[in-house]
């Protein structure tokens, strides 16, 4: 950058007499006059031990400091928090998940305030680091660079290629006797081999593929596994561009358009992303002030094909993904489709057409067409994500296919006040071919936090019921759950939501085709039991989960705490 812009808010802590102390501070920190000419750029690492996620993100964030650096910016790192959603699962640390999003996005806009920065790298890796970021690059409109930390490899066992994904569904098989505890001591030693978020599409590389369907991080980004080479060279980029930005004055603001949130949602269904994907767009789509409705996911995944074979609905990692050219390659077959508007923008400064033609990617008939398919010819004729409505769900539900997209389901519900009552009735082997197990009191302020339940759900697959048994809550699943589950159930029951109402023993349907998901009781029946309800009491009384808890909006809505952002 040739000369400092003049509109720079680092000019109120670096310029002048009466800011001599502020640059007396910085130059205790190793900052010199040719630093202090510079843009400021924050470097927000959620850099941790806590997860193998974000293990690596020092390096990550090192090579991002080093291509500010040779931009002529003024990088300074700081850090922020993490939860490991794969090490909380299945326990009450598990209601920290959704929380993490929501301090990760309070202190970088905290950070970028604070301190007068000029812009961002946003650096994450566990599945809640990404929309928190993306949420503070929104609230603080500041020239912004999203960059993922990168997948973990796929592990090995017996002969195929597994990830953590495995070892949950492991611990229900064992429970089943179709596993011995030494296979499955074998299993967990090998699905995890490095350092990179889960290796399928789950939540992270959901997110991180959708950070480029926005324009947030550029094409190909999220691509490179954790610990290739390439994944460095993204970074160091990402360093690179941010001063591009800060010069062009690019700001989220100027990136995200409806059209944007469009594109990624056309690209989640496609590609089968977690339900988690709905729940943050709805999130980043209400802190950019933009109207976008749960409805909105429905309409574009009916005329959107699923044509990506990625677990936990297909066999293949993101890794694989990225030997075929990436998300890009998604990308570009939906745009030809014209599913997807080539025209957005992109934090580049150029559209996502021009992006994809600068691109050295396969041509189509190069690509695998058993991984990624045509358009033309596709998994399913439908999008991976669907939305229910009906008397338990007057606001909607979520649930992601992963296998048929015709499935109806009628039967007697079996009624969970937690995930853990659940998860004994699974492990005990009392689950029956039929059942509908509910799970309340989970959603974002009855829990407090929606938990992830991939423990209880991998139990019942891995029990052998991926077909025959549904669940449904008001919590939430991991990018990794397949099966029958209906998550993000609203109103939820703390709120006096109808799947408080339900009693053990009510016939309950679930149709997919018809996107319903009903109790066989009237309205007034349903009236009549929420009335002789006593409102609960929440669950914590003090700290964090408390202050969160009471402030949490609806999963319909991304259950966001910004009140500047509720609807």
């Amino acid at each position: 950058m040739s000369e400092k812009p003049e509109n720079l808010r680092s000019r109120e802590v670096t310029e002048g007499v009466e800011r001599a102390p502020h640059r007396a501070m910085f130059r205790a920190m190793g900052y010199d006059d040719e630093d202090l000419d510079s843009p400021m750029v924050g470097l927000a690492n959620p850099a941790a031990d806590v997860t193998p996620c974000n293990v690596h993100l020092d390096d990550v964030a090192a090579a991002a400091y080093e291509g500010v650096d040779a931009a002529d910016g003024m990088p300074i790192e700081f850090g922020t928090i993490t939860i490991s959603d794969a090490i909380s699962m299945g326990t009450e640390g598990m209601r920290a998940s959704l929380i993490s999003r929501e301090v990760i996005a309070d202190s970088v806009e905290l950070v970028a305030f604070g301190e007068r920065l000029d812009g961002l790298v946003t650096v994450a890796g566990c599945d809640k680091n990404l929309p928190g970021m993306m949420m503070a690059a929104i609230r603080t409109d500041l020239p912004t660079v999203f960059l993922y930390g990168g997948s973990i490899m796929p592990g090995e066992h017996d002969g195929r290629e597994v990830t953590v994904q495995n070892v949950f569904e492991g611990v229900g098989a064992v429970a089943q006797g179709d596993m011995s505890e030494g296979e499955l001591d074998d299993l967990e030693r090998h699905a995890c081999p490095g350092a990179g978020s889960c290796g399928g599409m789950f939540t992270a590389n959901t997110m991180a593929s959708i950070s480029e369907a926005l324009g947030l991080a550029p094409l190909g980004s999220a691509g490179p596994p954790a610990e290739h080479e390439e994944r460095y060279e993204v970074a160091e980029r990402a360093g690179e561009l941010v001063l591009e930005c800060i010069e062009e004055d690019r700001k989220p603001s100027d990136i995200l358009e409806k059209r944007s949130f469009e594109n990624a949602i056309a690209l989640q269904v496609a590609i089968g992303g977690s339900t988690n994907g709905v729940l943050h767009l709805l999130a980043l789509a209400a802190e950019a002030g933009i109207d976008l409705s749960i409805e909105e996911f429905d309409e574009i995944s009916r005329r959107t094909p699923k044509i990506a074979n990625l677990q936990p609905g297909g066999t293949k990692v993101m890794n694989d993904l990225y030997e075929e050219g990436g998300v890009p390659v998604v990308i570009r077959r939906l745009v030809e489709a014209g599913l997807f508007d080539g025209d957005a923008e992109t934090v580049t400064g150029r559209t996502i057409s021009e992006e994809l033609n600068r691109l050295d990617l396969p041509e189509d008939d190069a690509i695998d067409a058993e991984f990624v398919k045509p358009v033309s010819d596709p998994f399913h004729e439908e999008g991976a994500i669907k939305i229910l409505t009906g008397n338990l769900a007057p606001d909607g539900a979520v649930l992601k296919v992963t296998g048929e997209d015709n499935f109806h389901h009628e039967g007697p519900v079996r009624v969970f006040e937690s995930e853990e009552d659940a998860m004994k009735y699974v492990q005990e082997g009392r689950i029956e071919s039929g059942d509908v197990l509910a799970i309340r009191n989970e959603g974002p302020r009855g829990g407090p936090g929606m938990r992830e339940m991939l423990g209880v759900t991998a139990a019942v697959v891995g029990a052998g019921h991926e077909d025959d048994v549904a669940l449904l809550t008001d919590g939430r699943f991991s990018g990794a759950t397949r099966g029958p589950m209906i998550g993000h159930v609203a109103p939820e029951s703390y709120v006096g939501g109808p799947i408080a109402a339900l009693e053990d023993g009510d016939h309950v349907t679930i149709d997919i085709s018809d996107r319903t998901l009903e109790v066989d009781l009237s309205e007034e029946e349903v009236e009549k039991r929420l009335d002789a309800r006593e409102d609960p009491e929440p669950a914590y009384t003090n700290g964090v989960l408390a202050k969160y808890g009471a402030t949490f909006g609806s999963a319909a809505n991304g259950a966001v705490t910004n009140p500047g952002a509720k609807k």
